[in-house]
């Protein structure tokens, strides 16, 4: 009886694993990973990256060849010190950076290959190339590597670089050593660029030697090229944008309002992007994201959420027109300032008084607009609901939320709502004389230059506005149906004309009078945005901040512009006069206003951006900056926008 039990005891146990060896390797082989198989080797073939054009067809960004050293740890076998010294040699890393390297590898996986030495130049694969033989476990990789064919729009055309875990984990695409898109165009569309790698499965025998295909190549894929993109940005207008912000900071973002497509993008500081391509890109990350006084990697266009200043007036008067809480032949007298009762709650600049809106959009008059802005909360009972109402108006210009772009970077700006004021005041203990500083683009207003250039863009088409876009065209695809489809204010189209026409006279007798350029009817608003910092825990007052939006043609419009300067003293000082040579470049191609060009080129911003480190007095020429306003604007001939100085501030 033990006998019998012994012997079914064997037979089904002996039927258990031929039953299980038959479902593994005939019916289902699906927990074969041929990627685990340790004695198949996996050779990733990289595609071309797809090429990146301007709007024009100017090519921006190619590609140049590349090669990696690669390592397999279990493979690799053991130097003896002069072999070890001659690779150190061959790859110009120290011994110690050898074993570290590898370590780093084992880290990853012992059987599966890993960059070693990554981005090798041309001179160094072809020495390295003949003598690779000798050290096993070792081989090299040919990939492409990005070729900028340009020195501008570092922050338009982003950059490559190597995939952290994080990534790896999540996509299954990458491996360790794979580069991806960081920022600008090449991470939004990194998937239509990157195209799709090939791989090769090669037999290895028991001695580790290559031996063939593996299944006659037959699991081999080719690899498929990525696509080429067209981006929207006129390159020559970025160039010249970029030159203008030279030894500036600040931002100029310049929309086509027929379509929303962005035709430049400039930053300032910016950098040269080929610093960011091979060996050294790392390096020289480092070096540009730890200068934290210019911050060159920070998208100021996109990202710095500044006070709007008196750009945002032109708002307020919309929303009024909207709500039935002004009439344009409405007068305000303006005695330097709004007061109520005898308390000053704004100070103004020397104007013509009284004003109506279109005087108080081409003289930028604050009594004025703080009373439209008062009359539309005070139309409702409760102050939140008023609140709400003006909050919901603005933000349909696309302010106060992010533009849903195709954009890698961005900020949503800021609208003040009734909740905003209720937390920070509490439940109805709160007024429009709290808040009046809103009614002028100061207070708890807050939008990027994107934002602001779409704000001049909705202005210019009388209500409406495309979604700011980069991407013109892809290769083989098209571009999503949101960038095409018009969004629509909740202002009336008639409301927009008088307006306009008040922009259009801040350049024919107002704020920006001296910036006109001939030929061309530009509508355009000038504005100046207080500055506050910290600096040692004491809240100090710096230079003023330079605002500029406009756009032009008047009627069908081609160009809608922000321009922001920051420590620029006023409107029409640096912003204005870097949007009226923008805009002549952009439709005219030539610039005939060479005195305004001399004159950006010739002034540097950057003893204003020492000042807060070196405890030098706010002043020009022995004058403080509100001195200086004063008498300018006294001046024929030039009219200049006011401080904007406000007495209420949470």
């Amino acid at each position: 009886m033990r006998k019998l039990l012994l012997l079914t005891t064997v037979i089904l146990v002996g039927l258990v694993f031929i039953a299980r060896l038959f479902y593994l390797q005939v019916y289902n082989n699906s927990a074969y990973d041929i990627f685990e198989d340790t004695a198949i080797r996996k050779e990733f073939n990289y595609p071309k990256r797809g090429y990146v054009y301007d709007r024009n067809g100017k090519l921006l960004v190619a590609n140049q060849p590349s090669y990696d050293v690669m390592v397999i740890p279990r493979e690799v076998s053991p130097l003896d010190s002069l072999e070890l010294n001659e690779f150190c040699q061959l790859l110009k890393i120290t011994q110690d950076e050898y074993y570290t390297k590898l370590a780093r590898a084992k880290n990853y996986s012992p059987r599966l290959p890993s960059p070693f030495v990554p981005q090798l130049s041309k001179k160094d694969y072809a020495v390295l190339q003949e003598k690779m033989r000798k050290f096993e476990g070792f081989y090299i990789q040919k990939r492409s590597l990005r070729s900028y064919q340009t020195t501008i729009g570092a922050n338009v055309l982003g950059d490559l670089g190597e995939v952290n875990r994080n990534i790896i984990k999540n996509d299954a695409y990458y491996t360790l050593g794979d580069l991806i898109g960081k920022q600008g165009i090449e991470k939004t569309y990194e998937k239509t660029l990157r195209g799709v790698k090939g791989i090769k499965f090669i037999q290895k025998d028991r001695f580790n030697k290559n031996i063939g295909p593996f299944k006659e190549g037959t699991l081999d894929t080719l690899p498929q090229p990525g696509k080429d993109v067209t981006i929207t940005i006129d390159s020559d207008l970025q160039a010249y944008g970029e030159l203008l912000m030279k030894h500036k900071r600040g931002g100029i973002v310049a929309i086509d309002p027929s379509s929303g497509e962005i035709l430049a993008m400039v930053t300032g500081p910016s950098y040269n992007p080929n610093l960011l391509v091979g060996r050294e890109r790392n390096k020289n990350f480092s070096r540009l994201f730890l200068d934290k006084v210019n911050k060159p990697t920070f998208d100021r266009g996109l990202q710095a959420q500044y006070p709007p200043g008196s750009p945002f007036k032109v708002i307020n008067a919309l929303i009024g027109l909207q709500e039935g809480v002004v009439e344009t032949d409405d007068k305000v007298t303006c005695r330097m300032g709004y007061y109520y009762g005898s308390r000053k709650l704004t100070g103004c600049h020397h104007h013509r008084s009284p004003v109506d809106m279109n005087a108080g959009i081409a003289q930028s008059c604050n009594a004025y607009f703080v009373n439209v802005y008062r009359r539309i909360i005070d139309k409702y009972d409760d102050a939140g609901v008023g609140m709400n109402t003006w909050a919901n108006h603005a933000k349909s210009f696309g302010l106060g939320n992010f533009l849903n772009n195709d954009l890698s970077v961005g900020q949503p700006g800021r609208i003040p709502d009734g909740d905003y004021y209720d937390r920070a005041y509490g439940d109805n203990r709160w007024g429009s004389t709290y808040i009046v500083s809103n009614a002028i683009g100061q207070g708890e207003v807050e939008a990027t230059p994107i934002q602001l250039a779409n704000m001049a863009a909705a202005i210019g088409n009388r209500g409406y506005y495309y979604t700011p876009h980069i991407i013109k065209n892809i290769e083989g695809d098209t571009i999503p149906k949101k960038y095409k489809t018009p969004n629509y204010t909740t202002i009336d189209k008639r409301h927009f004309e008088p307006v306009v026409q008040g922009m259009f006279d801040v350049y024919n007798e107002g704020t920006a009078k001296s910036l006109r350029v001939p030929g061309i009817d530009i509508c355009g608003k000038t504005g100046t945005a207080e500055n506050f910092v910290r600096i040692d825990s004491v809240k100090t007052q710096l230079t003023d901040h330079s605002i500029f939006v406009a756009f032009a043609p008047k009627d069908n419009p081609k160009i809608a512009i922000a321009v922001f300067v920051e420590n620029g003293y006023w409107g029409s000082r640096f912003a204005g006069r870097m949007a009226s040579l923008m805009i002549e470049k952009h439709i005219n191609g030539e610039i005939t206003r060479t005195d305004l060009e001399n004159w950006i080129l010739t002034h540097s911003l950057e003893n204003e951006y020492k000042k807060p480190y070196s405890g030098e007095p706010f002043k020009i020429n022995g004058q403080t900056s509100l001195q200086v306003i004063d008498n300018y604007a006294t001046e024929e001939n030039h009219p200049v926008e006011n401080q904007n100085t406000s007495a209420i501030k949470l």
